[in-house]
């Protein structure tokens, strides 16, 4: 009998969030490759994608949240990545960069949607704030 070797799956599967504070301002981070967007990252195994995206802001805002909402799934076909979307407040922590943030901030919606130029990111934003579309699904 042969022994088989085990390989991973090759889907990535992320969780990240929109954080908005009592003035309706969204906290973005300005990563070191795409420029600013939302906080997230990979779902670890065995972990939830709420636990996910609250970790993965946390490290890399410094900002502690409660999800208070789905907002639904960007697919990455190509490129076999599913990243889903949850609204947030913050409940705690104060903005601090990391490794994997030069700058942390709570910005107005329009200067945001300014700010954020990598990607789709500005359109998962677009698509999170209008809550009468959740959930969603947009494939690309």
């Amino acid at each position: 009998m042969t022994k088989q070797t085990y390989t991973p799956p090759k889907h990535i599967v992320s969780a990240a969030t929109i954080v908005m504070n009592e003035n309706r301002e969204i906290l973005l981070i300005k990563g070191p490759r795409r420029g600013w967007e939302m906080p997230g990252g990979q779902v670890e195994e065995g972990e939830s994608l709420t636990d996910a995206a609250i970790r993965e802001t946390k490290e890399e805002s410094g900002i502690e949240v409660e999800i208070v909402g789905f907002c639904g799934v960007f697919q990455n076909v190509k490129r076999s990545i599913c990243n889903t979307l949850f609204l947030a407040k913050p409940v705690g922590g104060e903005p601090t960069t990391s490794p994997e943030s030069l700058e942390v901030g709570f910005f107005t919606i329009d200067e945001a949607l300014k700010m954020v130029t990598h990607s789709n990111f500005r359109e998962r934003i677009e698509h999170c704030l209008n809550e009468g579309q959740h959930p969603f699904y947009v494939e690309f």
